[in-house]
């Protein structure tokens, strides 16, 4: 569990520089340059990865249960998940209109993703990992609207065909990992049924 409550640490606490210490981001691109910067960047993120990734699952061996989700869970889990993927793609897609109204739909995926998980996992592994990465979402996604609301740059228009690309990609992601496989090769665990 401590594995896990570090790899959280420093995955969130690096991927928060910009939006909730953005002093701290400049001090330390002036110390060490652009490119040390994105190297210590970059060292930090994947050791809080592999530390998160193992963390988590040393714990899943031996589950502390807080609260056993009911049945119907899975199924928001799945839908929410639909959101998510869509939302993640749309960051990617130029020009759609998800990105122009949401202006920050990569860290609305996270909030949707941590959210959807909460709902269908009562393990406190889970709400250590799935909590801290949804309230990480809250903060991050609400710092980066007031400097929205501070530039005064207005969001530039989205096409509809760039909308319906993001919707239609992000609905094939989905459907890999609900039906192609990829949540339990990734994870362990098929959707719907939690088979290990």
């Amino acid at each position: 569990m401590l594995q896990l409550l570090i790899g959280l640490a420093l995955f969130l606490g690096i991927h928060s520089l910009q939006s909730l210490a953005p002093q701290v981001r400049q001090n330390s691109i002036a110390r060490w340059g652009p490119l040390g910067f994105k190297a210590v960047y970059a060292a930090v993120a994947v050791l809080g990865l592999y530390l998160l990734v193992q963390g988590y699952g040393q714990a899943r061996l031996g589950p502390v249960v807080l609260w056993t989700p009911p049945r119907g869970m899975q199924h928001a889990t799945i839908l929410l998940m639909w959101v998510a993927m869509v939302l993640l793609v749309a960051s990617y897609v130029p020009g759609n209109q998800i990105k122009a109204k949401m202006r920050h739909p990569m860290t609305l995926s996270v909030k949707v993703w941590a959210l959807g998980h909460l709902l269908s996992n009562g393990n406190l592994a889970d709400v250590l990992l799935f909590g801290g990465f949804l309230v990480w979402s809250v903060l991050v996604f609400r710092a980066a609207r007031k400097r929205d609301r501070q530039s005064l740059h207005s969001a530039p228009e989205g096409k509809l065909l760039s909308t319906l690309l993001a919707v239609v990609v992000g609905t094939g992601v989905w459907a890999a990992f609900l039906m192609g496989g990829l949540h339990l090769w990734l994870v362990g665990v098929m959707p719907f049924t939690r088979a290990v």
